[in-house]
């Protein structure tokens, strides 16, 4: 527990506001209570007032000091109808469509952190929405980061009693977001994951570009769009520490990285794993995860202007509350 133990002592520095646009579920709410009894984050759950009041209630669940905000009867919500068409206009944005969309919590959720005088600084959601659910009115409303070319998305991974990585520490990229990234997308989650790790982890960053193959051991388009994707990352960041295309072995164990790659400038203590497809990537965090009992914290999205994260929908409470926590310390 110790990597989002740090994350919240983190959070208390500087407490920001986060927004659960999903609060009618118990999960939700059950984490709200946790967030408020440790004082790490501010928290805005937006539905119906009644039936978010009557769920902690019934479940006995303290959610004191939370603001809640229904979209419908919101005092804001012609405001947001007006910046949702200003917005979207170019897309075929109709005022009748915009009155739609800000009833729902998400789109609602998203307009009050992109609304610089709402207080909200970033957004958790994905507990019973989809991921792209969640990401698409990320992306209409908030845009992108003025240095990023590539949204994507990472899990951090905590590892119980492992030496690897930053004491078990890792982030895996992309694991929930990109299907398939040419070498161009790849490197720029390459670069967003080993930011990710240096704002999160507060660690040098050591980047392997996984494959099935170390330093040509097989030969294919596979292959070859790693190799590609790692000399991209080189070019455009020399001062990372970044090599490929390496497997997974090499990557993490240092004997093994002198046999398969020796020079290899990451040396078998790579904490940044970037994976080279959306299936490798699913099942590479999925099997840490549940065979090797490690906290995944994501996905979590990197490039997008203002904190917005998704979750899994099989998350507990306990899992939003950390989730929480990363993006109050990504808002800072």
């Amino acid at each position: 527990m110790q990597f989002i133990e740090e994350i919240k002592n983190r959070a208390k520095q500087d407490i920001k506001t986060i927004v659960l646009p999903e609060a009618e579920d118990i999960r939700v709410l059950q984490a709200t209570e946790q967030v408020l009894k440790e004082e790490y984050a501010k928290i805005i759950l937006i539905g119906n007032r009644q039936a978010i009041e009557k769920k902690a209630e019934t479940n006995k669940v303290d959610i004191t000091g939370a603001d809640i905000v229904d979209p419908s009867n919101s005092e804001k919500y012609d405001e947001y109808v007006n910046l949702l068409y200003e917005l979207r206009k170019h897309k075929g944005m109709t005022i009748e469509k915009a009155k739609e969309l800000v009833k729902d919590s998400v789109y609602y959720g998203m307009l009050m952190v992109k609304d610089e005088k709402s207080q909200a600084d970033g957004l958790v959601s994905g507990a019973i929405h989809s991921t792209s659910d969640t990401l698409r009115p990320a992306l209409q409303i908030l845009k992108t980061a003025p240095d990023t070319k590539l949204v994507s998305a990472f899990f951090v991974m905590v590892v119980p009693n492992c030496e690897q990585g930053e004491n078990g520490t890792f982030i895996f990229g992309d694991c929930g977001l990109n299907e398939n990234p040419d070498d161009e997308a790849l490197s720029e989650i390459a670069i967003s994951s080993s930011k990710s790790f240096k704002q999160l982890v507060g660690k040098e960053p050591k980047v392997a570009m996984l494959s099935y193959s170390t330093y040509g051991s097989a030969k294919s388009e596979l292959t070859e769009k790693v190799i590609s994707a790692t000399k991209k990352v080189k070019e455009k960041v020399p001062e990372l520490l970044v090599d490929g295309e390496l497997q997974l072995d090499a990557a993490i164990i240092p004997e093994i990285a002198q046999m398969k790659a020796p020079g290899s400038s990451i040396q078998g203590e790579a904490n940044v794993l970037i994976f080279p497809d959306l299936n490798a990537g699913n099942i590479g965090y999925k099997l840490v995860q549940r065979l090797g009992k490690a906290e995944a914290y994501g996905p979590l999205c990197q490039g997008i202007a203002k904190p917005v994260n998704d979750l899994s929908r099989g998350c507990s409470s306990q899992d939003i509350a950390g989730v929480v926590a990363i993006t109050a310390v990504q808002a800072q």
